[in-house]
């Protein structure tokens, strides 16, 4: 009786876990083509851009640093491994968290 008691709790207890993944999982995706007003988000998003679309979006991105070598090479590392990159030329990483996440040896961004 004792087993199946403990069988049946932990049934329970899976159902609840998978229920509440799921609806996360539901609510928390960012879709690839998210609206913002008229703004379109593709490629903004983690896990939006195929591989071939990150040398525009990395092109934008380092347009503005007098360093472009340097940052065309991160940026399609970054982009390779997370398909985003953040809006703009600086900052805005918090809308690609991997992007944002990925860090060097000494704690700095990876990602310019």
């Amino acid at each position: 009786m004792a087993k199946k008691l403990c069988a049946l709790l932990l049934c329970a207890a899976l159902v609840l876990v998978l229920l509440a993944e799921t609806r996360a999982y539901s609510e928390g995706l960012p879709s690839t083509h998210l609206q913002q007003g008229n703004l379109q988000m593709h490629g903004i998003t983690h896990g939006s851009l195929r591989p071939q679309e990150c040398g525009p979006r990395c092109t934008a991105r380092c347009s503005a640093t007098s360093y472009k070598k340097p940052c065309m090479f991160f940026c399609q590392k970054c982009c390779a491994k997370c398909l985003c990159v953040p809006p703009g030329t600086y900052g805005n990483k918090q809308v690609c968290p991997c992007y944002n996440n990925w860090k060097t040896k000494r704690g700095g961004s990876k990602c310019p």
